[in-house]
């Protein structure tokens, strides 16, 4: 059977596939072994600038054509790399040997016996994800990201003077403002991803057990330690953890998925609050042609856009959760649960990238029902009282609060008849009651 969208076990790479193509170049299996290239040949360029001494006649003019190996790296050249594994049961070794190949046609294979020296494959693995991590929230998440943050922003400011029925624990309550609502989102965005520009794309390159054990006694001249920092973070602009044991302790890997499914959290929250709007009346929806909201029900337009988003956030947010409190976690120096866990970044990473897509579908569909607002701050008039009673206490009032509650604790409407004829009750000057007189559920929504 042909593998197609159609058969597909994931519907990140089958249903959903044209929604996360962006994130193939940084997580599928080419991506990784390509990522892998990259770090043993700049690894190698690393050897030759010391340079070792048996490096030093390297001519550095081919340099640029060690680079094009991963710059123009293929599809063909990762089905080398996989038919080269077949035979080695490795993957990182079967890379190594693959560079190698390259040496000879390059002819230089008086040299090829420094790629890969003194490394192990996690000094490869440990590098090479974070860097893909690194490139994929840069250059995909973060537009996406900033993308729909921007849309909320837009939204905050197109309804900031839009007055709304406030619902604390579902009931009626102090009337605020629908571009104020939208604001608290952008708020809470604003603050994660300041925190997630903080949080170092960390990466372990020590040798086998994090101490440079294998460079040491080949060269014990050199100062290991500073050559890795370097390398790590002045070639691969990562940052360098150290000491380690064999792997990357993971722990600010670990920070970056939580940093993210809080980000996912805050969507979720917005997805249910404007689906529960819609439910309302608030918003109704552009109708496309041609779609059908319901197989049996003809007039119905769902909110699926927000339904998708939180259910594709959510799985997100299960896997991110299991890989941070996952991979920080190994058995002494380690064990391989961690290499077959790290092939799984790029799934919540995709189920990510549906949610924000959904929700930014769902939001630009939105259109406001004024009337329906006016409509229910109409209705609930008694969400006054609360002001009235303030204004009473300022004064100096008697038992104000339960003055108000009394009024409003009845079966009976409260409209704004029913208020001003309290109002008159009230043993205050003519300028107070003209001062309550001119509280609305639509002026009442503070600042």
């Amino acid at each position: 059977m042909p593998i197609t969208t159609l058969n597909a076990i994931s519907p990140i790479d089958g249903r959903y596939r044209s929604k996360t193509n962006s994130l193939a170049p940084y997580f599928s299996e080419e991506a990784l072994i390509k990522y892998r290239v990259q770090v043993e040949i700049e690894y190698f360029i690393a050897l030759c600038e010391i340079p070792l001494p048996q490096l030093k006649d390297f001519n550095s003019n081919l340099f640029e054509d060690l680079r094009t190996i991963y710059k123009s790296f293929s599809t063909e050249d990762a089905l080398s790399i996989k038919k080269i594994e077949s035979v080695t049961n490795h993957d990182v070794k079967a890379v190594e040997y693959f560079i190698k190949e390259k040496f000879d046609a390059l002819n230089i294979s008086q040299y090829k016996e420094f790629i890969h020296f003194g490394l192990t494959s996690q000094d490869i693995n440990n590098t090479a994800i974070p860097l893909s991590i690194k490139e994929a929230l840069n250059n995909v998440y973060i537009p996406k990201f900033l993308a729909l943050k921007e849309k909320l922003k837009d939204l905050a400011i197109e309804w900031k003077d839009v007055p709304m029925l406030a619902r604390t624990h579902g009931q009626p309550a102090s009337p605020t403002r629908l571009g104020k609502e939208v604001e608290v989102f952008v708020a809470r965005l604003n603050q994660q991803y300041q925190l997630l520009e903080t949080i170092p794309h960390a990466a372990k390159f020590g040798g086998a057990t994090g101490n440079f054990n294998a460079h040491n006694v080949a060269y014990s001249h050199i100062d290991w330690k500073v050559f890795g920092r370097n390398f790590v973070q002045d070639v691969l602009g990562l940052h360098h953890s150290f000491p380690t044991t064999q792997i990357e302790h993971y722990d600010h890997m670990a920070a970056l998925f939580d940093n993210i499914k809080r980000i996912n959290n805050i969507f979720i929250d917005l997805d249910r609050d404007v689906w529960t709007y819609v439910s309302m009346d608030y918003f109704k929806q552009r109708i496309k042609k041609g779609e059908v909201g319901s197989s049996a029900m003809p007039h119905k337009v769902n909110p699926i856009d927000f339904e998708n988003s939180e259910g594709n956030l959510g799985m997100a947010n299960a896997v991110f959760e299991y890989l941070s409190s996952k991979l920080p976690v190994s058995r002494l120096q380690r064990d391989l649960t961690d290499s077959t866990v790290l092939r799984n970044i790029g799934v919540p990473f995709g189920h990510t990238l549906i949610g924000f897509e959904s929700t930014l579908k769902g939001l630009n569909k939105l259109l406001l029902n004024t009337d329906k607002f006016a409509e229910d701050l109409e209705n609930n008039w008694a969400v006054v009282a609360e002001a009235i009673q303030t204004i009473l206490r300022r004064e100096g009032y008697a038992n104000p609060y339960e003055a108000l509650k009394g009024l409003t604790r009845t079966n009976e409407k409260i409209n704004q008849l029913s208020i001003a004829n309290f109002i008159d009750t009230l043993e205050v000057s003519d300028a107070i009651k003209t001062e309550l007189k001119a509280i609305t559920p639509s002026n009442y929504t503070g600042i």
